[in-house]
């Protein structure tokens, strides 16, 4: 037991690390990203610097209508400049958005393969049940202190299953609908008791522990999944 304890622990910690180390790897190759393509983003004074330069080599420019068109362009380049800052902020948002976008992907990723391999043990190991008191007067069953009111026919149903989980035994549909009906196993349908048990099943409400409680043991019958040590019947 304290080696399975282990076991689990240094398979979470592994998880952890792996989880750390891909967030990482995904901010760290946007971050690579977004320097390269910042690097690579013309200047947003490129078009003014253009203008100056037109200015300076043409200082021969006298004309009231060239002077006009000078200012005109410096104007479009200043604007082009505020056009190009406000990109690149957009650019800088959607980064963000992106690395965000991915990290949630990952955790997400990581809780779905964690829930995964938790229902796996689970349907390995059966429920863990610490008490399992049938009271056959009230019709109720306490499965580790939760209540469940079943009908007349399931607590039948259960307290049959629980009396064979003691003796070690695996009762077949047939067994089942015999020891209910008072009748001989041999002159019962097997699909009777399996309709019982679909019925406990479904009084039973929640599909994975009504599953897990009552199992299908292939080409043998049915029996509780439980320590036999935990049933109490009164």
């Amino acid at each position: 037991m304290q080696a399975n304890s282990i076991s689990a622990s240094e398979t979470r910690a592994t998880g952890n690390k792996v989880v750390v180390a891909g967030i990482a790897a995904i901010v760290l190759i946007l971050a690579v990203a977004a320097v390269v393509l910042f690097a690579n983003l013309p200047d947003a004074n490129a078009f003014n610097a253009r203008v100056e330069q037109i200015f300076v080599e043409n200082d021969d420019l006298t004309n009231q209508a060239e002077i006009k068109l000078l200012e005109i362009l410096a104007q479009s380049g200043t604007a082009f400049s505020d056009t190009f800052e406000s990109y690149r902020f957009v650019i800088y948002v959607l980064l963000i958005f992106a690395t965000a976008m991915l990290i949630a992907a990952v955790a997400f990723l990581v809780m779905l393969v964690q829930l995964n391999r938790r229902m796996g043990q689970i349907e390995r190991k059966g429920i863990e049940v610490n008490s399992l008191l049938i009271s056959r007067d009230q019709n109720t069953v306490y499965l580790n202190n939760f209540e469940f009111k079943l009908t007349a026919a399931a607590t039948e149903t259960l307290s049959i299953l629980a009396e064979a989980r003691m003796d070690d035994e695996v009762l077949s549909g047939a067994e089942i609908e015999g020891m209910i009906s008072g009748r001989d196993a041999s002159d019962c349908d097997e699909a009777a008791g399996a309709t019982r048990i679909k019925r406990l099943r479904d009084t039973l409400g929640n599909q994975m522990v009504s599953e897990l409680l009552v199992k299908n043991i292939a080409r043998r019958g049915y029996m509780l999944a439980i320590d036999k040590d935990v049933i109490r019947m009164v």
